[in-house]
């Protein structure tokens, strides 16, 4: 089983940067995918980005180029630093993490960006 407990949230004004953190319960070492979602008022929950089990990247189109996740194995720590952020990025964000073949999700934290 793992928990996940995401971090960082904030209220900013377009064009600034965020930092989120996503603190796993147990060695992300051995999680097969650890990964970035989100879901803004009224849609439904959208990939942003994630690491595959071979250790590479993958993002949403459109976030390429701004968000960037990173990782501590030693922490089992999962970042999402975002950078010129625009109000269509307004979402709660979630982490999500697949391991022994169950998907687990955070509670998510809430991003909101201004124009």
């Amino acid at each position: 089983q793992v928990t996940l407990v995401e971090s960082g949230g904030a209220l900013v004004q377009a064009g600034e940067s965020l930092r989120l953190s996503c603190a796993a319960s147990r060695s992300i070492r051995n999680i097969a995918s650890m990964a970035w979602h989100r879901q803004a008022p009224g849609k439904q929950r959208e990939f942003v980005a994630a690491f595959t089990s071979d250790g590479s990247t993958n993002y949403a189109v459109s976030v390429e180029g701004r968000f960037t996740i990173s990782r501590d194995d030693a922490r089992n720590m999962v970042y999402l630093q975002m950078n010129s952020l625009k109000p269509e990025d307004t979402a709660v964000y979630y982490c999500r993490a697949f391991f022994q073949l169950k998907v687990y999700w955070g509670q998510g934290t809430q991003v909101t960006v201004s124009s």
